[in-house]
């Protein structure tokens, strides 16, 4: 594999580059809004709400993600010449690095990591994508005019498009622009989160509130019901490994490893788990929604409104600051929506990242790793990625369960390509000991498999024994996810049927290293 499939891309990025890079697929002001709807619809099999444990869930998907943070950290630190590759190289080195019968089995494991990893990195814009078609529905709602669901679809393909069109003309969000997002996100964030509290404190309108005491937002109720809201969770914090697919444009190797762990540090373990807080104390009975006929109330009508958060933020606003709730509800929402637009331009063009390295090793159609003649970019990939997140991203918006099961499918991959990974760790710092602690080279990458391999039976069991919506969802993902890994499994025999190359390599000694 040459350099990572690295080449021709210029080392421009300091570590506060790279750290607001991957910030950028984080953005915990924009996830807030758009994913409260799907926590707060989940149901356990029993079919009882699993929203209390919302809070938890987020904590515990905090912890599988610093787990297998701190495994792409090392991994980055091994093999600071990845490139784009990232997981999918590190698959290959790993094996390499091992020698002997382990050797052998190296285009296999880049492959099935390549190939898997898919699931997260194509699927995931288009989850995006139908977020953002779902928030430009809701602010027109608010203003009388009710999109159809062909209306919406429209819109979501209209976005797809847009941001499949800055990426080929490769007009991405400069670091500058990335940390003024994230500022307004943060700032917007700790003022609503703020707010929250305030309400929770005053009480102004004598509600009841859902969570009967601040401690109860944070203590588990349910163990099953924590797994499954991480399930969901996870999906907010995926995008700290993208920085590890920076590594040929990072002006050291060091920040590569360190923009990791910062970018989940800063996101993840301080926002999150504040401005969640901040929802659950809110959520009250006096808030209300209509279920076909039936008025509901809680968690129930955050599950049926478009843009729960947007409901917390008006409610505040006209009760606390004088009656402002609409312009301020409408600000909140357009700090959203950009971070939106970042974060799916950010993710697109991490999507195509792997599928780049791909094509130039030949292990999927070479187009795919061609680079426009004009605009330097991946362009075959970048419009066949912007065609599947405008399918992904009009199936999303049609209702709930299939927003749902877009994110579970999103999630299949992560699990699956972060579990392995965390494997992959295990193997390629094998031979580090008196190098690197045995906690880190050992302990932490198999916690960090092992709670993967948790949240991936917690959707199997979803839907398997689950009930309602997030059953049709979870089994609507589980069969796509088992097709698309048959298909790999069919396609990788056929390519290399047709190119004539061995499935398994030639066994060399270890420490030999592929490109050396």
């Amino acid at each position: 594999m040459e350099g990572g499939s690295g080449s021709g891309l210029k080392k421009t990025l300091t570590l506060t580059g790279v750290t607001i890079n991957a910030m950028a697929l984080i953005a915990p002001g924009a996830f807030l809004w758009i994913t409260y709807q799907v926590q707060a619809a989940q149901t356990a099999p029993g079919g009882g709400s699993t929203a209390a444990d919302m809070w938890p869930g987020l904590l515990f998907a905090l912890i599988l993600a610093f787990l297998t943070a701190i495994s792409y950290s090392m991994l980055a630190r091994r093999y600071p010449e990845a490139g784009t590759g990232s997981s999918y190289y590190f698959a290959e080195r790993a094996f390499l690095d091992r020698g002997g019968g382990s050797a052998r089995l190296a285009r296999v494991a880049k492959f099935g990591i390549g190939w898997l990893s898919h699931l997260y990195y194509w699927v995931y814009p288009g989850v995006m994508v139908a977020f953002m078609a779902t928030l430009i529905a809701y602010i027109l709602g608010v203003f009388g005019v009710h999109l159809s669901v062909a209306a919406q679809v429209g819109v979501a393909v209209a976005f797809a498009g847009s941001v499949g069109y800055i990426a080929f003309r490769g007009i991405q969000g400069s670091t500058s622009a990335n940390i003024l997002i994230n500022a307004l996100q943060i700032v917007m964030l700790v003022a609503t989160t703020i707010l929250a509290l305030a309400y929770r404190s005053i009480n102004p309108q004598h509600v009841t509130f859902v969570m009967p005491t601040l401690g109860s937002i944070v203590m588990p109720h349910n163990f099953a019901n924590v797994l499954f809201q991480g399930t969901v969770a996870i999906l907010l914090l995926v995008g700290f490994e993208s920085a590890t697919a920076l590594a040929a444009e990072a002006k050291h190797p060091s920040f590569v490893s360190k923009g990791v762990i910062l970018s989940l540090v800063i996101q993840g373990l301080i926002m999150y788990l504040f401005e969640y807080f901040g929802a659950q104390a809110w959520i009250n009975n006096g808030y209300t929604q209509t279920a076909g006929h039936t008025a509901v109330h809680g968690f129930a009508a955050a599950a049926v409104s478009s843009g729960p958060i947007g409901d917390m933020v008006k409610n505040l606003g006209n009760t606390l600051l004088g009656g402002i709730g609409m312009p301020l509800m409408i600000v909140v929402a357009g700090i959203v929506g950009i971070a939106v637009l970042g974060t799916t331009l950010a993710c697109l063009n991490t999507g195509v990242r792997v599928t780049y390295a791909m094509g130039r090793d030949e292990e999927v159609p070479t187009a795919l790793g061609l680079l426009h003649g004009q605009y330097a970019t991946p362009h075959y990939g970048v419009w066949l990625l912007t065609a599947v997140s405008a399918v992904v991203g009009a199936f999303g918006v049609v209702s709930v369960t299939n927003l749902t099961a877009v994110s579970f499918i999103s999630n299949i991959g992560t699990f699956l390509l972060y579990g392995l990974t965390n494997l992959i760790a295990m193997l390629a710092l094998a031979d580090e000991r008196g190098k690197t602690p045995a906690g880190l080279r050992l302990i932490v990458p198999l916690l960090g498999a092992l709670a993967n391999l948790g949240m991936l039976v917690a959707v199997f069991y979803l839907g398997i024994l689950g009930g309602g919506a997030t059953k049709v969802a979870a089994v609507e993902a589980i069969l796509l996810s088992l097709a698309w890994g048959v298909a790999g499994a069919l396609y990788f025999v056929a390519n290399s049927a047709a190119r004539k190359r061995a499935l398994l390599l030639p066994a060399v000694e270890q420490g030999v290293r592929s490109g050396a």
